[in-house]
């Protein structure tokens, strides 16, 4: 009896310890660790690219990096990526979250878990001034989109008989664009409307009002891991609450930002 007692003990404990490493607590780890390492972009401005002067990341995407590092009480990595990286290095346990202008998807959310949206916008287009005033002219145009983006995927719906060409980045695009290779590149407004306006030659070009669809942008966290998705929604709403994410938004999209755009969504759970 007291053998048999032993070996139900031992797969009892066996068991526990199993269960406690299928359900670690990753926000947990991070504050043991003192680290939270975030997934950012380096060339999309405004939401995250490097600047010029200090040589350091910055950006609408940083900003909140810094003030959910600073929430959970630990010392802020960043990690840059592009977007067709963004869920490999989140899954594969490189980076914990991702913060990198990440539009909430069903597809996407099968892999990763989002939070509440903290930025709001719409796939739009970047063409030269009176080219194409509108939306259907686009429909048998060469269209640079970014490989990975919510923006390609939608283009080869909306326009079937459009010749979609990807890119690894928005910039590369918009390279190719002044080149004559592309007629148009799609992005969300805010990434397009950041990338001309630190364009030295964006008199020639402009963002028409029309878009293709409204993206929301999430913060991703691995599957399953709710403690950490829970956590950072508590910051998101706090910011909202306290004034500070609308200080961000105005920093990068005010009326006295290189990229003026009206915020006309709040964050809420």
């Amino acid at each position: 009896m007291k053998q048999t007692s032993k070996v139900l003990l031992s797969v009892a404990l066996l068991g526990t310890a199993i269960t406690g490493v299928a359900h670690a607590d990753q926000l947990d780890d991070i504050k043991k660790a003192g680290k939270i390492t975030v997934a950012v972009f380096d060339s999309n401005p405004p939401f995250g690219y490097v600047d010029q002067q200090s040589k350091n990341l910055t950006g609408y995407d940083i900003d909140f990096a810094n003030e959910i590092a600073a929430k959970l009480g630990v010392k802020l990595e960043l990690k840059t990526t592009n977007p067709a990286n963004r869920i490999p290095l989140l899954v594969s346990s490189k980076v914990d979250t991702v913060v990198a202008a990440f539009t909430i998807t069903d597809e996407r959310a099968q892999q990763v878990d989002f939070t509440t949206p903290y930025f709001v916008t719409g796939q739009q287009f970047l063409v030269k001034k009176g080219k194409f005033p509108k939306l259907d002219d686009l429909k048998n145009a060469k269209i640079g989109a970014v490989k990975g983006t919510t923006g390609e995927q939608q283009l080869h719906t909306s326009f079937p008989q459009a010749k979609v060409l990807s890119f690894d980045e928005i910039a590369v695009a918009f390279a190719a664009q002044r080149s004559g290779n592309v007629h148009a590149i799609t992005q969300d407004g805010a990434i397009l409307a950041g990338l001309l306006a630190a364009a030295p030659d964006k008199a020639k070009y402009e963002i028409p009002s029309y878009k293709l669809s409204v993206e929301n942008y999430g913060i991703a966290v691995k599957k399953g891991e709710t403690g950490l998705k829970n956590a950072i929604n508590d910051t998101l709403v706090e910011l909202e609450k306290n004034g500070k994410a609308a200080a961000i938004y105005d920093k990068w999209f005010g009326p006295k930002s290189q990229t003026p755009l009206t915020r006309d969504f709040k964050i809420t759970k």
